[in-house]
């Protein structure tokens, strides 16, 4: 089977979708499949190379316009392709628009991560477009039950969705050989951007006993406010920010912590992939309601607390509640290790993804 991937970035960039599509392609190539991905260059000129058995091209874009790339060169290329299934990564409306005017005849799959949040002037724009795009595609993934209830664009396609979540490495994150210790810190791994809700863990921070330290593994566009707001609410010397850390290291931070924070406030966290890498590793994970996976993923009560987002004392509460109680923080972090095992693992993910493709060929 002829695979062809297309979005705006690849490997090494960094992001949660450009890695998806790393772990699919890679997985897909090593199975004996041939898979192409067709992305934006991060300048102008158009290249193609082998990677792990992937077939990379990267064209040429023109500029950057509301973090999508303009390209004339991507759609060019993807006349001249044949694959047998076309999987197109939303939101991307230049791949979305190209796939829908240029590929009418190929079985188009669609992994819709996330409503468009804040671009909501030229979505108004975009509208009939994306619905006339996702009415074409023959098979659209969905990662979370939750995300296809509350997503008003899923609404009219329900029958043409299918839930495939997300997975992890389940054999690089695991649980470390010590028993979790609540005296450990907290942790966070993210993008400082402002849907993470860091804001929020730092304004709970005050209402935690003084011996209660956090650590924020990450960086991004809030890393300067976050850094003042800990010194303006006077618990930055119980709060340590690592930075990025690298790839081989991150197994480790999880080992370090007690139990793991993700405090989204807004629908652009769509999953929280994090959330499975902390599971993982057997931490219990505490999480917000935002009408995404993140409340889907962690069972409140059993692998972790799902609180109000932007609620900095229901967030102090459901921390405090776990780590007081030693016995219940090993059983919510042995939960959330056999939920990944038995439902997010990246070898699940891969299989129900080739499954969702033989169905359209």
């Amino acid at each position: 089977m002829h695979i062809l991937h297309l979005y705006k970035d690849y490997y090494p960039v960094l992001g949660g979708i450009e890695n998806y599509i790393k772990v699919l392609a890679e997985a897909h190539a090593a199975a004996g499949h041939r898979v192409t991905v067709l992305v934006c260059h991060p300048g102008s000129r158009t290249d193609r190379q082998e990677v792990e058995g992937v077939t990379l091209i990267r064209a040429g874009r023109l500029a950057t316009v509301a973090s999508m790339p303009l390209s004339l060169r991507q759609p060019l290329l993807l006349t001249r392709l044949r694959p047998d299934v076309l999987h197109v990564h939303s939101p991307y409306p230049l791949g979305e628009l190209s796939a829908w005017a240029l590929k009418p005849r190929v079985p188009l799959a669609i992994t819709y991560h996330s409503d468009v949040v804040r671009q909501q002037g030229w979505l108004k724009l975009y509208a009939p477009a994306l619905r006339r795009v996702l009415r074409r595609a023959d098979r659209i993934l969905v990662t979370s039950p939750r995300y296809l209830e509350t997503s008003a664009w899923l609404a009219s396609v329900t029958e043409r969705c299918t839930v495939v979540p997300l997975g992890v490495d389940d054999h690089r994150f695991r649980p470390a050989a010590s028993p979790l210790a609540p005296e450990a810190p907290l942790l966070f791994v993210g993008r400082l951007r402002y849907y993470k809700g860091l804001d929020t863990l730092l304004r709970a921070m005050p209402f935690l006993p003084a011996s209660v330290r956090l650590r924020v593994v990450g960086t991004g566009p809030m890393l300067a406010d976050w850094q003042a707001l800990a010194a303006d609410l006077g618990v930055e010397d119980r709060v340590v920010f690592a930075g990025e850390v690298a790839d081989d290291a991150l197994p480790a931070e999880y080992h370090r912590a007690s139990l793991f924070v993700l405090p989204a406030n807004a629908r652009a966290e769509a999953f929280g992939t994090v959330l499975l890498e902390a599971m993982g590793s057997g931490l219990p994970c505490v999480t917000t309601e935002v009408g995404t996976g993140t409340s889907w993923v962690v069972q409140d009560g059993i692998t972790g607390r799902v609180v109000p987002a932007r609620d900095p004392q229901a967030l102090a509460r459901a921390i405090a509640g776990i780590l007081a109680d030693p016995a219940l923080l090993r059983q919510m972090g042995q939960a959330a290790r056999a939920r990944v095992e038995a439902e997010f693992t990246q070898s699940l993910m891969v299989d129900r993804v080739m499954a969702a493709y033989r169905s359209l060929v």
